[in-house]
């Protein structure tokens, strides 16, 4: 792990090694978000940590013997206007949420994205997320009035 940020209560790493440690975060964490996807495997999270697209965080609790408490990836494409950046997979383990941790996360993102020159950064999140909602416009997203689509394979 490399380019730590800390403080007192939370410490946030971008991962660059893949272990059971890792992987065992991910087995407790997705879950927590969807019921849907299943957490990924050792393969998957060694190509998202070996792309250069791509930035996964993790939140580490030293109140909790450095436990992995917390995750999210950011994003990075080039389009013809600039660099953007997207924010996803976010989800702090219920037993830490309410201290922080997803704030946390979520600045040390922003961070990364304005010294790689990113135009800005987009996430979404679903309106039931009420708490997570909160944070966003807390730490200084808007509510973009936009149409978001999918199309599934």
């Amino acid at each position: 792990m490399l380019k730590v940020v800390s403080n007192d209560d939370v410490t946030i790493e971008e991962a660059r090694v893949v272990n059971e440690e890792l992987v065992d975060a991910f087995a407790l964490l997705i879950p927590q978000l969807s019921s849907s996807s299943p957490p990924p495997g050792a393969e998957e999270l060694q190509r998202l940590v070996d792309s250069p697209d791509s930035i996964l965080l993790i939140a580490r609790d030293p109140q909790q013997d450095n436990r992995i408490v917390g995750t999210m990836c950011l994003a990075f494409y080039l389009i013809p206007t600039g660099i953007k950046a997207w924010i996803e997979d976010v989800v702090v383990d219920s037993e830490a949420r309410g201290r922080g941790v997803g704030d946390k996360l979520n600045r040390h993102a922003l961070e990364l994205a304005q010294a790689r020159g990113a135009k800005g950064v987009d996430l979404t999140s679903r309106p039931s997320r009420e708490a997570a909602n909160r944070l966003y416009q807390r730490i200084g997203f808007d509510l973009r009035e936009t149409n978001v689509y999918r199309y599934k394979f």
